[in-house]
C-alpha cells in the first residue's frame, strides 16, 4: 500500500508515519508537508533512511503542486492531519486556518477525485461538537457546534470531506479525536507547555479557574485507531476516538508538577481565552465495536513517559523554541527535495 500523509512532520502526523513504517512491512509513505512552525523532520529522523520513505514540502492549498503529486505517484491512500491546528492562534488570526483547514482540504479532495485514490481518511478532532454538558458525551451523531475559528474550520472541513463521498462517491472516512499528548509535541498545547515551562521554573498559565474539562488520548493510540480506521473503517462514515480519560486542566497541571518535583507556586492563573469551551467529551463507543480498537497507554503511564521523553530531549526543544527546525530540512533535505520535486 503506498499511502501519502499530509502534515506528515507534526506532531501527530509524524507519529503515525513512524509508527506504520516500523510496524508495517507491505507500506511505503510519501510524507508531505509544508514545513510551518510546528513541523520538523527531526521528528522523522528515525524513519527518513528507509526506502518505503519519502519526503516532499508542500502546501496542501497548492493545486498544481497536490495535482502533480497524485498524478504522478497514484497513492492508494491520502491520510490528512495538516492543519492549523492552535485555538489561540486561530482567534487571534483567523485566516490561516481557514486557508489551510478548508481550501487545504478541498484542494485534496478535489485532487484524490480526479485521481479516483482508493482511500481518503480525514484527521478532524472533538472540537467540532462544542461544548457537552455533564454527564453527556457525544456519539458521530452528535450536532456540531464550533465555537472559535479553528473548530469551524475543522467543522467545515469535516462536511466538505463527507459531501465528496455523498456527491461523488470520494471513499472518505472521517476521525474526530479528543486531546493529544505525547512525545514531539510543540511545546504551546497544555502538556508540553507546562512541562517545559516547569523544567526553566517559569511560571505555568492556566486559563481562567482551570476547571476545563478535556479528555486525554495518547497520540500513538490515536494513531493506531486511524491506521485501524485506515484499513476496516466504512466509507462515508465518522469515527470518534477518545482516550477514555476526563480531567479538568488544572489537575493535569497538577500532576505535571509532581512528577516533575516542581512547587505549585508556579501556577499563575490568566485571563480566560475567548468562546473556551468548557468540556469536551466523547463517545468511541462505535470504534471500539466496529474495529477492536481501544485506548492502550494510561494517563499516568503516558503522562510520564511525555515528561521523561521531554526531559531527554531538551536540545529539541530549544530548537523548536528559537525557530531553528527548519535547519534540519535545509542540511538533510533541502537538496535530494528539489531533484525530486513535484
Amino acid at each position: 500500500m503506498k499511502i501519502i500523509v499530509t502534515g506528515a512532520a507534526g506532531f501527530i502526523g509524524s507519529c503515525f508515519v513512524r509508527q506504520v513504517l516500523n510496524e508495517t512491512s507491505d507500506v511505503s509513505i510519501i510524507a508531505l508537508d509544508k514545513l510551518t512552525y510546528a513541523g520538523n523532520l527531526e521528528n522523522l529522523k528515525s524513519v527518513a533512511d528507509l526506502p518505503t520513505f519519502q519526503f516532499v514540502r508542500a502546501d496542501i492549498a497548492d493545486a498544481d503542486a497536490i495535482e502533480s503529486l497524485l498524478a504522478q505517484e497514484q497513492p492508494d491512500a491520502i491520510v490528512h492531519f495538516a492543519a492549523e491546528s492552535h485555538v489561540d492562534r486561530s482567534i487571534l488570526s483567523p485566516a490561516p486556518v481557514f486557508e489551510t483547514n478548508l481550501k487545504g482540504t478541498f484542494v485534496l479532495l478535489e485532487a484524490a477525485r480526479k485521481q479516483k485514490t482508493p482511500r481518503f481518511v480525514h484527521v478532524s478532532t472533538d472540537e467540532v461538537y462544542g461544548s457537552i454538558r455533564e454527564p453527556f458525551e457525544a456519539d458521530e451523531s452528535y450536532p456540531l457546534i464550533a465555537s472559535s475559528p479553528y473548530s469551524a474550520s475543522k467543522a467545515g472541513s469535516d462536511l466538505l470531506a463527507l459531501s465528496y463521498f455523498t456527491t461523488y462517491k470520494q471513499p472518505v472516512i472521517v476521525t474526530r479525536a479528543s486531546n493529544n499528548y505525547g512525545p514531539y509535541q510543540f511545546p504551546e498545547k497544555l502538556i508540553p507547555l507546562m512541562i517545559t515551562n516547569a523544567f526553566e521554573d517559569k511560571p505555568l498559565p492556566v486559563y481562567g479557574n482551570g476547571m476545563q474539562v478535556r479528555d486525554w488520548l495518547f497520540v500513538e493510540d490515536h494513531c493506531r485507531a486511524i491506521h485501524s480506521v485506515l484499513l476496516s473503517g466504512k466509507e462515508g462514515e465518522v469515527y470518534n476516538i477518545g482516550g477514555s480519560r476526563s480531567l479538568p486542566n488544572i489537575e493535569v497541571v497538577h500532576k505535571i508538577l509532581e512528577i516533575t518535583g516542581k512547587p505549585e507556586s508556579l501556577i499563575q492563573y490568566v485571563t480566560d481565552r475567548p468562546g473556551h469551551d468548557l468540556r469536551y467529551a466523547l463517545s468511541s463507543e462505535k470504534i471500539e465495536k466496529t474495529t477492536g480498537w481501544n485506548p492502550q497507554v494510561s494517563f499516568e503511564s503516558g503522562l510520564k513517559l511525555t515528561v521523561d521523553w521531554y526531559l531527554q530531549n531538551t536540545p529539541w526543544v530549544d530548537r523548536v523554541k528559537s525557530g531553528a527546525y527548519l535547519d534540519y530540512y535545509e542540511q538533510n533535505y533541502a537538496g535530494r527535495e528539489k531533484a525530486s520535486s513535484h
